[in-house]
């Protein structure tokens, strides 16, 4: 029986390969194709390898590929720096002897990270390593939300992401972007532990609730620490366009800290300001 990370290995190989086309690698398509992306002799051939040992490692078969094949799959896919970096760590997890048991130690936010949220002047939450808002703070609580209206289970930035009920009216103007960062950075996570019960049960419930989900979860895409820009859609104050950042807390792999700010001066920055003053107002009555 193949390993998780052999499975999780075929499956990124085979998205990957459905992602170029002959022309992309200098092939000529030749007569009618079943498939839009290259064929997996095509693919073989341009890796230097045998046709049926690369089906075998598509099917999740336990093979041991040597870095030199990895870097040769690498290229031949046109994988960018953090899809190589994915690539590598799913073949060494695969590598190891049986089945292996990853650390999974419960996830705590220190107080000295609770009180840096409490001072900080814009919104920012902690997040787990599978997407789990663990902590936030006011201005976050002011922009997306009262975490207390949300069942614990329920309070996933990934989850959020597709919850169309509770986040239409806050959706940014480039959703399908912004859902792709996320599902990122959920497959690094089911990478470094495929069989998580968390990852298992938000992959699972956003498979089955969403075709939306379904079909980008399927393109395999990896994020690591990421960045980016964001709108949010306010009723009380407007558009805020705001940029992202993730910052990683003390522990490896461990919660990371999701920050979003304004350049200052900005009709952005006063915007966020007036949805803060609101957000206290409400909150003293």
């Amino acid at each position: 029986m193949s390993s998780p990370y052999a499975r999780e290995l075929g499956d990124f190989l085979r998205a990957r390969r459905g992602r170029l086309t002959p022309r992309d690698v200098g092939l000529e398509p030749g007569g009618r194709r079943r498939v839009s992306g290259l064929r997996r002799e095509e693919l073989a051939l341009l890796a230097g390898l045998s046709t049926d040992y690369y089906q075998r490692m598509e099917q999740g078969r336990d093979l041991r590929p040597s870095d030199d094949v990895l870097d040769a799959l690498a290229a031949a896919l046109e994988l960018g720096a953090e899809e190589r970096r994915h690539l590598f760590a799913l073949a060494r997890a695969a590598r190891r002897p049986g089945p292996g048991r990853v650390p999974r130690a419960p996830e705590v936010v220190p107080g000295s990270t609770r009180r840096l949220l409490a001072v900080m002047a814009t919104p920012a939450v902690v997040l787990g390593r599978h997407l789990d808002v663990l902590a936030w703070n006011t201005m976050a609580e002011a922009l997306l939300g009262d975490p207390a209206d949300y069942p614990p289970d329920r309070l996933n930035m990934l989850m959020l992401m597709f919850d169309d009920d509770r986040t239409k009216e806050r959706q940014c103007a480039d959703w399908e972007r912004q859902a792709l960062e996320y599902i990122g950075m959920m497959r690094a996570a089911v990478a470094a532990d495929p069989t998580h019960p968390r990852a298992t049960a938000v992959v699972g419930e956003l498979s089955i609730r969403s075709p939306e989900f379904r079909r980008l979860w399927a393109r395999h895409d990896v994020r690591e620490s990421v960045s980016g820009v964001k709108t949010f859609h306010v009723p009380e104050v407007g558009d805020i366009m705001l940029t992202w950042d993730t910052y990683p807390l003390p522990g490896s792999p461990g919660p990371v800290m999701l920050a979003f700010t304004a350049e200052p001066g900005t009709p952005d920055a006063d915007r966020l300001q007036l949805l803060a003053a609101l957000h206290a107002t409400r909150s003293a009555r």
